[in-house]
């Protein structure tokens, strides 16, 4: 069993443990616990249930979790039972701010590929219910930057074990494109974007791509074990020593629909009302980095379009269009 596997199973385990206490109007025995518990009943003995409930009561209570243990009947003092008082284990009523709400519902999606993925998304729909407005679309510009999105970081990886060149299309920050030849040495991270290092054939000479800015499938050009790698080389210290100063703050234009775009409104400099288009917004907002600004205004799909500058527009239009290539070669409806 994989540690992230046996994370899930004693998470899923704990979440049935407390399901159970919370449930019962009375204390259960352990017997009854064994039996209400799916994994409980999995266990090879009483010896080791018994070693298993002592650890999850122990990991209850470290989580704040009030687990009581009481008497199960008053004339037989010497048998025990064990229940969650729903009293103390609610919540008092409470509100949040609006922040607090992103930041909430930010922790949920960061759930939704993971164990607690059911869990999460209930947690949701019981603030919903309890009356708190969530604006889940606000969210694109504050999930966590480290990604690996980019279509061309798998592609890269298994070149850079398989120490295998490489070609692709890449965009400089002009925006012309290229085809480079590629003896991939190592991935790395920086300032949130993903880069790789290497030998470029064409140059003669170690250099650095950005994932972001290539434009076309990564394509492997001969066999495996073609190269070595110098034995100091340090993907990390080479994509630094090859980054300029963080870009002074540029403008960019962008029109969002009433509604919607939230973030990118509490980052304005200016927002404008204009007669001519009632339902939208003409914002002013500063950034100093034209593919992450094209990453988020992007994922508010067609609430948001990017007026200017045209380097802007065109990062925005080329996402938009490889999202709707790749939805169309799954076989969907255009």
């Amino acid at each position: 069993m994989t540690v992230s596997t046996h994370v899930a199973a004693k998470t899923e385990r704990l979440l049935n443990l407390v399901i159970a206490l919370l449930a019962t109007r009375m204390p259960l025995t352990k017997a009854r616990i064994r039996a209400a518990v799916p994994q409980y009943q999995q266990t090879a003995s009483l010896e080791a249930f018994d070693r298993m409930f002592e650890r999850d009561k122990d990991e209850l209570r470290e989580l704040g979790i009030p687990l009581e243990t009481q008497v199960v009947d008053v004339l037989f003092d010497d048998e025990l039972g064990y229940r969650i008082d729903k009293r103390e284990y609610a919540l008092p009523e409470i509100s949040f701010a609006p922040d607090e709400v992103a930041a909430l519902a930010l922790a949920a999606r960061a759930w939704q590929q993971a164990s607690l993925a059911g869990p999460a998304a209930a947690a949701m729909r019981k603030l919903r219910s309890a009356g708190v407005e969530l604006d889940d679309t606000s969210l694109v510009g504050i999930e966590p930057i480290v990604r690996t999105t980019e279509e061309a970081f798998e592609p890269l990886r298994r070149a850079v074990v398989d120490r295998c060149a490489v070609t692709f299309g890449y965009r400089k920050a002009g925006g012309t494109s290229a085809v480079r030849r590629l003896q991939p040495w190592g991935l790395a991270q920086w300032h949130g974007r993903w880069y790789v290092s290497g030998l470029d054939l064409d140059r003669e000479g170690p250099r650095v791509f950005r994932l972001s800015r290539i434009d076309t499938a990564v394509t492997r050009k001969g066999r495996p074990r073609a190269y070595d790698v110098p034995p100091d080389h340090d993907p990390g210290a080479m994509v630094a020593s090859t980054q300029e100063a963080r870009p002074a703050t540029a403008t960019a234009l962008l029109r969002v629909r009433a509604g919607a775009g939230n973030l990118l409104r509490r980052r304005a400099r200016t927002a404008v009302d204009r007669p001519e288009q009632p339902g939208w917004s003409v914002l002013t907002v500063d950034h100093d980095d034209v593919d992450r600004l094209a990453d988020e205004v992007a994922g508010y799909g067609p609430d948001v379009v990017a007026l200017e500058p045209l380097e802007l527009r065109d990062a925005v239009v080329r996402r938009l269009t490889g999202a709707r290539d790749r939805h169309d070669d799954r076989g969907a409806t255009p």
